[in-house]
């Protein structure tokens, strides 16, 4: 299913989201100027699960393992990837912004992102490969929309079998269908390390559930 847009409307210009946007797409550029240099950049600020272990198994804080849990945020490892999350923040990060306002929106995204990382991180623990993408941030706005737009409607792209169709869903119906399906492709990677295909689905779990437990700590805005 691909979101195309919601029917909730905002009371206010959702200038973080945009700033998120337009740093996420700065950020990519920048890799890809990198040419042959991107993938030790990508080594290097992205989320590394087993650098944050010592010999003994606890965990290993330094600014060469911290750091990296904000910068991964921002990198992708393709147009697509990169297209996808933007488009899913697009929809759903200005009613969430709007809701929280926009310094507190900021924090939570950045709360969220790190909370998705550690998630996977817990699940993930002997990869050496660096998890990068927004896409942890942008699971903890999902499940806050989920829980303060519940019916909100989707526009939504749905293929069945070999035909298109543009429906209408409600919110939790939408978010419900990709929390269950990260649910299984993370149960389902266990047997693999806890990622199947590169994707972390465990951050996007842990992000989800963030956003969750978010919302009443958040509160609404004035």
């Amino acid at each position: 299913m691909i979101p195309l847009r919601d029917k909730s409307p905002t009371r206010s210009v959702a200038v973080i989201n945009y700033f998120l946007i337009a740093a996420n797409i700065v950020a990519f550029l920048f890799e890809k100027s990198l040419g042959p240099f991107a993938n030790d950049f990508i080594l290097r600020f992205g989320v590394v699960p087993s650098a944050w272990f010592n010999e003994t198994g606890g965990l290993h804080f330094s600014v060469s393992t911290v750091v990296p849990l904000f910068t991964a945020m921002f990198l992708h490892g393709g147009w697509m990837h990169l297209l996808g999350n933007m488009l899913f923040l697009f929809i759903f990060g200005d009613n969430v912004e709007d809701r929280f306002g926009h310094t507190r929106y900021l924090l939570f995204y950045f709360i969220a992102g790190v909370a998705a990382s550690f998630t996977q991180i817990y699940f993930n623990r002997m990869s050496i490969a660096p998890m990068i993408g927004a896409s942890g941030a942008i699971a903890g706005v999902l499940g806050a929309y989920l829980i303060m737009f519940p019916k909100a409607k989707i526009l939504t792209i749905v293929p069945i079998f070999i035909f298109i169709k543009f429906m209408e869903l409600p919110a939790y119906l939408f978010l419900g269908i990709w929390f269950l399906i990260q649910i299984v492709s993370g149960v389902l990677s266990l047997g693999i390390g806890g990622d199947a295909g590169g994707v972390a689905w465990w951050a996007h779990i842990g992000g989800f559930a963030c956003g969750i437990i978010a919302v009443p700590i958040f509160g609404r805005r004035k």
